[in-house]
């Protein structure tokens, strides 16, 4: 079965291909980084008892998620990091399959 899907890509940035960390290498691990943290503070968040320090943190969470948000960009921009085109039937499967779910939450899955 052929692969349809479209990688999206821009024009990878060329770097110097030695033992030694290069640009990309150190983006990507930032990126890596910057991941890390965004999950562990999700998970404070979720736990923080204490109103004004959840405050602090939210704070400090979405200054991370803005700065994961960047190195993302900055990975994209220089052709670092690809997507693959999301094919059109399989979106709309997906979407038909998850939709049939809301009868299943409290009140049919509409909020008042």
């Amino acid at each position: 079965m052929p692969n349809n899907n479209k990688q999206i890509q821009n024009p990878k940035t060329q770097v110097p291909k030695t033992p030694q960390m290069n640009d990309r290498d150190f983006v990507n691990d930032l990126l890596a980084t910057e991941k890390y943290m965004t999950d562990s503070y999700c998970t404070f968040l979720n736990e923080a008892s204490h109103q004004s320090l959840y405050q602090d943190m939210l704070s400090i969470f979405n200054e991370t998620q803005n700065a994961q948000r960047e190195l993302y960009n900055c990975m994209f921009r220089n052709g670092w990091y690809k997507l693959e085109a999301a094919d059109q039937q399989k979106l709309q499967q997906s979407y038909t399959q998850f939709q049939g779910y809301t009868s299943q939450f409290p009140n049919g899955g509409q909020y008042q």
